[in-house]
């Protein structure tokens, strides 16, 4: 197996494209309150709301991510959002349901909300509080939803670590395998459910960047558990 030159990787991994299309149907805001109370402890919203240890989440659709004046974020959002990533629904459900997948290496400990009716709940609920929305379209029902779920079969794999160390060659011309992330973002120390989860959502076109779907798409089940295996710990 080749991979692409590892220059034109090293952007790629945890770089996420704009999505302005909400790819699932919004739930219902009063439930969505409920489900918020598991956000709390980090993030307000309405009156008087305030950056605590997470931003606040009014106005969230349609902003930057990273985009909030006076808050500091993780490396790895500011990059997402100078790639040109927007919360809409569609982007807003993928990061709930699995931050670490969706953004490496955020701060985010949150484990996620793994229940698509949770996340399109909760979603509703935030989007009473951005600006305007009314003017924010529906979403489209039959567009395919961003769930990030694989295969139980293919999570229990047990990858090879000197396979996936010898598939890493390339990787580690730009990625810096002592979990450094100046300029480029870490791919180490992951738990391997979270790196076969996001290499999966790039083969499946649910992270939407072009290079990382077309090297994931090269790549069978057992090579990607592979890499998982080698990157959770590669000393």
């Amino acid at each position: 197996m080749r991979w692409p030159n590892a220059l034109i990787l090293a952007a790629c991994f945890g770089a996420i494209a704009s999505s302005t299309d909400a790819a699932e149907d919004l739930g219902d805001a009063d439930v969505g309150k409920v489900v918020f109370a598991k956000c709390i402890g980090c993030h307000q919203v309405g009156k008087r709301a305030e950056n605590t240890i997470g931003p606040h989440l009014n106005g969230v659709f349609g902003r930057k991510a990273a985009g909030l004046d006076g808050f500091n974020y993780s490396k790895s959002l500011v990059r997402a959002g100078n790639s040109g990533l927007e919360w809409h629904a569609d982007t807003l459900s993928a990061y709930i349901e699995n931050p670490r997948a969706f953004a490496s290496g955020t701060r985010m400990s949150f484990r996620g909300l793994k229940d698509s009716e949770d996340r399109a709940n909760v979603i509703a609920y935030l989007r009473a509080f951005s600006d305007n929305p009314q003017d924010i379209p529906e979403a489209d029902p039959t567009a395919k939803g961003t769930d990030h779920s694989i295969d139980p079969a293919i999570l229990a794999i047990q990858g090879d670590p000197e396979y996936g160390a010898y598939l890493s060659s390339e990787c580690t011309t730009c990625h810096q395998i002592e979990g450094g992330d100046e300029g480029i973002p870490s791919i180490v120390y992951w738990p391997d459910e979270d790196f076969v989860v996001a290499m999966h959502a790039y083969k499946d076109k649910q992270r939407p960047h072009p290079v990382m779907q077309m090297i994931a798409g090269r790549l069978s089940n057992d090579e990607i558990a592979a890499l998982a295996a080698y990157f959770k710990n590669p000393e």
